[in-house]
This record gives C-alpha cells, sequence and structure tokens, in this order.
C-alpha cells in the first residue's frame, strides 16, 4: 500500500505545500522560512522516518504564528490521508527520549478520536525566545495541531529540562519516535487494530 500523501493549503497568512511518505527513511527537505522550525521539523522527519517536504512562506514579519500552526495543521492532515483506514498499524506507542538534562515522553494512539495533554513543561517555558523568532508557547500548539488534524490522542509530558532548546528539541524528538512505532506496519495485525473494526 502507498502510504504517501500530498497537501498544499494557501491563506491570507501562510501558503505551505507538504508531502510525507510514511515508509520512507527520514530523507527530509524543510524550508519553513522559520529557522527553529526548520530544525525541529527536520528532527521530527529524521526520527520517525516519515520522509518530509515542507516549503512555506507566510507573514512572519508579523509573528511566525500563523506559519507554524498552518504548516502543523498540513502535517496531521497529511499524516491522516497517508494512513487511509489504518489497517495493519501497530496503533500505539510510549516513548520517551533524552536529550542533555531534557527528558520527554510521548504517548500515542492513532485513534481517530483527537485528543490531547501536555504536562511538565516549566513555569516561564512559553515565554523563552528560541532561535530568535520561535516561542516555547508554540511547542504546545504545534502538538496540539498535528493531534487535532491528525485524528490521534497524544500525551506529551515533560519529565526533566532547563534549557528551552532542549525542551522544545526534546518533545518533537518524542513525538516522532512514537509515530514512527505507532505508523508502523505489524505483521501480526490483520485488519484495523480495533475491536470497533474503525479507527
Amino acid at each position: 500500500m502507498n502510504r504517501t500523501a500530498s497537501i498544499t493549503r494557501n491563506t491570507s497568512e501562510s501558503h505551505v505545500s507538504l508531502s510525507v511518505n510514511l515508509d520512507g527513511t527520514g530523507e527530509t527537505h524543510i524550508d519553513t522560512s522559520v529557522p527553529f522550525y526548520n530544525h525541529m521539523m527536520t528532527a521530527l522527519g529524521k526520527h520517525s522516518l516519515i520522509d518530509l517536504d515542507i516549503k512555506a512562506s507566510g507573514d512572519t514579519d508579523i509573528d511566525v504564528h500563523h506559519t507554524v500552526e498552518d504548516i502543523a495543521i498540513v502535517f496531521g492532515e497529511a499524516l491522516k490521508k497517508a494512513l487511509g483506514d489504518k489497517r495493519g498499524i501497530r496503533r500505539f506507542a510510549d516513548v520517551t527520549v533524552p536529550l542533555d538534562e531534557a527528558l520527554a515522553r510521548a504517548v500515542i494512539d492513532i485513534s481517530g478520536r483527537p485528543y490531547v495533554v501536555c504536562t511538565g513543561e516549566p513555569e516561564g517555558f512559553e515565554f523563552a525566545l528560541i532561535g530568535g523568532h520561535f516561542t516555547g508557547s508554540l511547542v504546545r500548539h504545534v502538538m496540539e495541531s498535528i493531534a487535532l488534524h491528525a485524528g490521534i490522542c497524544l500525551h506529551m509530558t515533560l519529565l526533566a529540562g532547563r534549557d528551552p532548546h532542549h525542551i522544545a528539541e526534546a518533545e518533537f524528538k518524542a513525538l516522532a519516535r512514537a509515530l514512527r512505532v505507532a505508523v508502523e506496519s505489524d505483521p501480526r495485525v490483520t485488519g484495523i487494530p480495533s475491536t470497533k473494526g474503525a479507527l
């Protein structure tokens, strides 16, 4: 089965073209127009083994929020489209990833029922400016936008962390590794992994 998707989203605030291949090798071509977000989405592709192409631009002269959010929305939509009916996938994943002093845990269910819980980020993290443009608050917003548009239940827990860059990167990498496991084909699974017969 060809588990790929390409989506283009154009609004008055941003222009996003994005493609995914769930059965790739983690090859990425990322140009979000937001340097730190390039770094995060490159890490997401690399560690999920999802091939990921992103070309985006937007009103970053005002704020990077619109462009960052719209890329996350499109990535979530592309995941959902590429997964199809989710036949044969592992569905669940529980992964913990360290980055120096930071430690993040992502638990996901490719359930079709979007839900997001993000906890543990230190007080003031949301105000941290990372890479000159990207605020700590955007990390949670990206996680929420991806999960809501992909139909994923995501619990992201920061277990430890001090440096804002390390916290953000550990969380993105934890999500990546969880996606790698959950979207994989499981040779023992026949059909859709749900007692309902649908996800």
